[in-house]
């Protein structure tokens, strides 16, 4: 399975309502992720389905990929799920597993800092960096359980690719 982590968009600093998990994304993280979705749909890395933690500011992100990345027109989905919310990496790692293992294609997870970092090294056996906002890191899941492969980083304000060697 070709799998995509990415980490939100940048968001805005406070809510109204003083929640975190209300925080939006802001004018440049729209522009930032819309370069991104755009970008995925060039090289043909468009993911046929996203799922995404709960917070705004990641439903904004998928929202964005999914219409940048024309989601739709391939007939995909998106989807809300608890696994994806902060402090819920063992959640995210068990979930994309588990899709994996059920033969899902080009599943894109929007989430959260530190989690990606931690859900990126438990399935390649060490990741040493950093995710940024809107940053993508492609994968390929075997479906038998065993160790991811890294196939490129997508730098978010570059809207440049790393290879993997």
């Amino acid at each position: 399975m070709k799998l995509y982590l990415m980490r939100h968009g940048p968001a805005e600093d406070r809510a109204d309502s003083g929640l975190d998990g209300d925080r939006a994304l802001s004018a440049s993280g729209r522009n930032r992720v819309r370069g991104v979705g755009k970008m995925l749909l060039d090289l043909e890395e468009a993911p046929a389905h996203i799922v995404t933690s709960p917070l705004a500011r990641s439903v904004q992100t998928a929202e964005i990929v999914a219409i940048y990345s024309k989601l739709s027109a391939q007939g995909g989905t998106v989807q809300v799920r608890r696994e994806l919310s902060p402090g819920a990496a063992a959640d995210a790692l068990l979930f994309a597993r588990r899709m994996a293992q059920e033969g899902g294609k080009r599943l894109l997870l929007v989430g959260h800092e530190p989690d990606l970092t931690g859900v990126a090294a438990a399935l390649l056996g060490g990741f040493d960096r950093t995710f940024d906002k809107a940053m993508v890191v492609g994968l390929h899941l075997p479906g038998d359980g065993g160790q991811a492969r890294l196939r490129f980083v997508l730098d978010p304000r570059t809207l440049t690719l790393e290879n993997a060697p």
